[in-house]
């Protein structure tokens, strides 16, 4: 508890800290007793009580059953109140946009998906997402609700603090002002962000390791992402573009990436890759499934395909997988080895794919890395799947409302 004499501008800094700091402790636990929070604070019960006051007026903390308290009246428990507004995510993909609605507590409330294309060009996909996001509000208003913010994830490397992609090299984007096209239209807090990164915020806050302080979550989609977790936090590097864990070269002389380096970790394991592998052994008249699932045109095949075609018991789909588990394996341990993590977790393509290859991937990441780091470690798949960077761009909007000021 901070206490001192404050003049009245660090008296409303002090309330605001104390207003999140009561708000976080609903993140891990989700319900408590007033006399509860003031114990998990430290902050002093005529405080709480006061701040829960403000809280429930402003719904976005609702009272429940009663309790009977260990001494003095019972006492009524208290959680967050999922009626208190609705965020909005946003995912930008290659392939297609997608705009979700949740409840205050993440619950998924209304969502639409449009087919995209980066050859549509940037203009017309932003007019495609502001329709959406208008369909959302709509959506909001006919519930009597409130827009609280809008989370946006996307694939690149993004401004965070000025809502700017800098570089797409998948969707062709370059210093697109996000947040500013958005801010034009709708008048809330709008969050722009990496899509693993975003990902990752979400399997912390209401996936798959909310009890793990440091891990990092992979994604595999038309690229592969990854959001880097260290000591709960995202970890950012100097100028905020950490985390581009596909681009770390593999082989000087490898396949060309979409970036314009060659052998980048994304060639060897990302969803093209695995589709090329197959097309190849498939043009030299390798015997598959995949020829009646292509139609004809090898260009047809996708990695869905190539999933499905391995769990049939498909031997070039396997191979292709096994391929796949190799340098994902050796990927995971290079960064095992940089940043000792205590889980990896596997999103996008590869958590649809993991149970074809996740011994594999296990046995060449203990291969590879130094004992120590590697005696707790666990590869896990995401809790949201496919989700998980739409669940991560309405976790942009929660966790800022949840979190310190001076964090904001």
């Amino acid at each position: 508890m901070i206490t001192s004499k404050l003049n009245t501008a660090d008296q409303v800094w002090v309330r605001r800290m104390n207003r999140a700091i009561i708000l976080g402790v609903f993140r891990t636990q989700k319900t408590l007793s007033r006399a509860r929070l003031a114990t998990e604070t430290g902050l002093n019960p005529s405080t709480v009580s006061s701040i829960i006051s403000e809280l429930i007026n402003e719904n976005l903390i609702r009272e429940t059953d009663l309790i009977q308290s260990s001494t003095g009246r019972p006492g009524r428990l208290l959680e967050i109140n999922p009626g208190g507004g609705c965020a909005m995510g946003i995912e930008i993909n290659v392939d297609y946009i997608e705009v979700l609605v949740s409840d205050f507590s993440a619950n998924v409330l209304w969502r639409q998906r449009q087919p995209s294309k980066p050859e549509t060009g940037q203009n017309l996909i932003m007019e495609q997402v502001l329709a959406l996001v208008k369909q959302g509000a709509d959506y909001i208003l006919s519930q009597d609700s409130r827009l609280l913010g809008i989370g946006v994830g996307v694939p690149g490397m993004v401004d965070v603090a000025g809502g700017l992609l800098k570089l797409a090299p998948n969707l062709h984007w370059e210093n697109v002002p996000i947040r500013k096209i958005l801010a034009t239209h709708f008048d809330c807090p709008i969050y722009v962000e990496n899509e693993a990164n975003a990902a990752a915020l979400g399997e912390y806050y209401f996936g798959a390791v909310q009890n793990v302080k440091d891990f990092i979550y992979l994604s595999a989609g038309v690229g592969l992402g990854s959001g880097i977790v260290m000591d709960g936090k995202l970890f950012r590097g100097m100028f905020g573009f950490a985390g581009e864990a596909g681009h770390m070269t593999l082989d000087i002389n490898g396949d060309m990436c979409g970036c314009g380096k060659r052998g980048c970790w994304e060639t060897f394991v990302g969803p093209r890759a695995v589709e090329q592998r197959v097309r190849r052994s498939l043009a030299k008249g390798a015997n598959s499934v995949l020829h009646d699932m292509s139609k004809g045109d090898l260009e047809n095949i996708n990695v869905d395909d190539v999933i499905q075609a391995a769990k049939e018991g498909d031997q070039i789909a396997k191979d292709a997988i096994r391929e796949v588990a190799y340098y994902l394996g050796v990927g995971i341990a290079n960064l095992v080895n940089l940043f000792n993590v205590e889980v990896i977790v596997l999103g996008g393509a590869l958590n649809n794919a993991s149970p074809l290859f996740i011994k594999d991937v296990e046995r060449i990441v203990l291969e590879n890395t130094l004992a120590p780091g590697r005696e707790h470690l666990r590869i896990i798949p995401s809790a949201h799947g496919s989700d998980a960077c739409i669940m991560g761009a309405i976790t942009l909007v929660l966790d800022d409302i949840l979190s310190e000021p001076a964090l904001m």
